[in-house]
């Protein structure tokens, strides 16, 4: 008679300084975007819980915005919500760019999963960028800093030795239920998951000032006709020339956003999408909390 496999479970936090990679790993694990990715930093907002199962393990990661030295109420926000996910887990990921030198962005979260009382696990992500003499010299520099668990070099963008991340957490997690159903793959709505596809879209069809100043919201979503989604969506800007710059002339800008984010919509809803997306600007929203909390920026 064969051995029943304990089954296994819990909550790891997936923290780093901006632009490490951290989305880019979560949706490799997870086997499907659910966190918006772009090369400009601090892309993540809000906490997102990404959901991972097998036969005798279900992880759940929780994919945080970059933490950084905040320069408005979104940034505060955005470390808070960060800072949150350090509380009540089994394990952290630290996230660094290995191709990149040590920073004091680094050094400062660092500091912070020093104090999270659980297994810190160095990642050390672009490896495919890098050659093994500089991996064993960031290796040998990172563990001088700190006892970690492991360190783990990866490329997160190919896949390179990410199931090895996995298997290092399967062996220090513990017996558990299975708090999430086997096809749950994250906590987020789809009116979140639909907005964050819109402004991921506007993040690469914009210019390098516009992308932080953006906000998208969904307004209406609901079914019309058969196998038919209307979704009324609003961009906010700060400022009126930012609105032109993502309308772009003629509302060129705007209509390719528009169908690279209907394609990857309807694939997400399994249906046909009119988007019906709007432009408006809120001045100054990022430093605003009736804004932030309007547009769905809330630390529980």
């Amino acid at each position: 008679m064969e051995e029943k496999t304990t089954f296994k479970s819990g909550f790891v936090a997936v923290v780093g300084r901006p632009n490490v990679g951290k989305s880019t790993l979560i949706n490799r694990i997870i086997k499907q975007k659910v966190s918006i990715v772009s090369d400009k930093a601090q892309t993540t907002r809000n906490r997102i819980l990404c959901i991972h199962t097998d036969e005798d393990c279900q992880i759940v990661f929780l994919d945080t915005p970059g933490i950084h030295k905040p320069k408005h109420k979104l940034g505060q926000f955005m470390d808070e919500a960060a800072y949150q996910s350090l509380k009540d887990i089994d394990a952290v990921l630290f996230l660094i760019s290995g191709n990149e030198k040590k920073g004091p962005g680094d050094m400062f979260v660092l500091d912070k999963v020093k104090d999270a009382g659980v297994p810190v696990f160095l990642i050390i992500n672009k490896v495919d960028l890098m050659s093994k003499e500089e991996i064993f010299q960031k290796i040998t520099e990172y563990n001088a800093l700190y006892p970690f668990e492991q360190i783990i070099p990866i490329s997160a963008l190919n896949g390179d030795n990410v199931d090895a991340v996995l298997d290092e957490l399967k062996k220090i997690l513990q017996e558990g239920p299975k708090y999430f159903p086997d096809d749950m793959i994250t906590d987020q709505p789809e009116r979140l998951l639909v907005a964050e596809i819109v402004r991921e879209k506007l993040f690469r069809c914009t210019r390098d000032e516009v992308p932080h100043a953006i906000a998208a919201y969904v307004e209406e979503m609901k079914p019309r006709g058969r196998n038919k989604v209307y979704i009324r969506l609003t961009i906010y800007v700060e400022r009126d020339s930012q609105k032109r710059i993502v309308i772009g002339k003629n509302g060129s800008v705007l209509k390719e956003v528009g169908e690279q984010a209907r394609r990857e919509i309807e694939n997400l809803l399994g249906s046909s999408v009119f988007l019906d997306i709007w432009v408006k600007v809120k001045h100054d929203w990022r430093n605003k909390a009736s804004a932030l909390s309007e547009l769905g920026y809330k630390n529980e």
